[in-house]
């Protein structure tokens, strides 16, 4: 994979479909979304045949009965693919990491730093099988690296309502 062309340019999050969000939540998104866009490895596989359109990609992301929907274009606009991804897979590791961010946040106001470690660790053991998830689910949809399925496992969360 050449890193210029591998890779995601634009990240635009359709939420049409959602009860607004909070400016919180809006602060997550623009966040993940930043750290998304500064680092990540996007390709997406050949068909019948025929090579994908080389990127950079422009995704949309969208959540369309509670289905995660990625709709990838070139940078230029011409539509290249679009993905469904059933969130029952992720239910369980969203509903974790949510309760396990909280828990560390409560933590930071009144635990000792070693009990702060210990759930900091767990939290990063969760987000990491999130992410493996993620992985799993696009295996044949589009190709991606670890640190990139750990960074959009960040935004499906800023996805979803805590």
């Amino acid at each position: 994979m050449t890193e210029t062309t591998d890779r995601l340019a634009a990240i635009t999050i359709d939420d049409s479909a959602m009860a607004p969000a909070t400016p919180e939540v809006e602060q997550d998104r623009r966040v993940a979304v930043f750290d998304l866009l500064e680092d990540n490895s996007f390709a997406l596989p050949g068909r019948n045949g025929q090579q994908a359109p080389a990127g950079p990609y422009a995704l949309l992301l969208a959540m369309r009965d509670n289905r995660l929907v990625f709709d990838i274009s070139t940078e230029g606009g011409d539509k290249v693919g679009e993905f469904h991804l059933s969130m029952g897979p992720f239910r369980q590791t969203v509903k974790d990491y949510f309760q396990i961010c909280a828990s560390y946040v409560d933590a930071v106001k009144r635990l000792p730093p070693a009990q702060i470690e210990a759930i900091d660790m767990a939290r990063r053991g969760i987000h990491n099988e999130g992410a493996r998830t993620l992985q799993e689910r696009l295996e044949g949809k589009a190709e991606i690296d670890i640190d990139t399925s750990r960074r959009l496992f960040t935004l499906i969360c800023a996805l979803i309502p805590g």
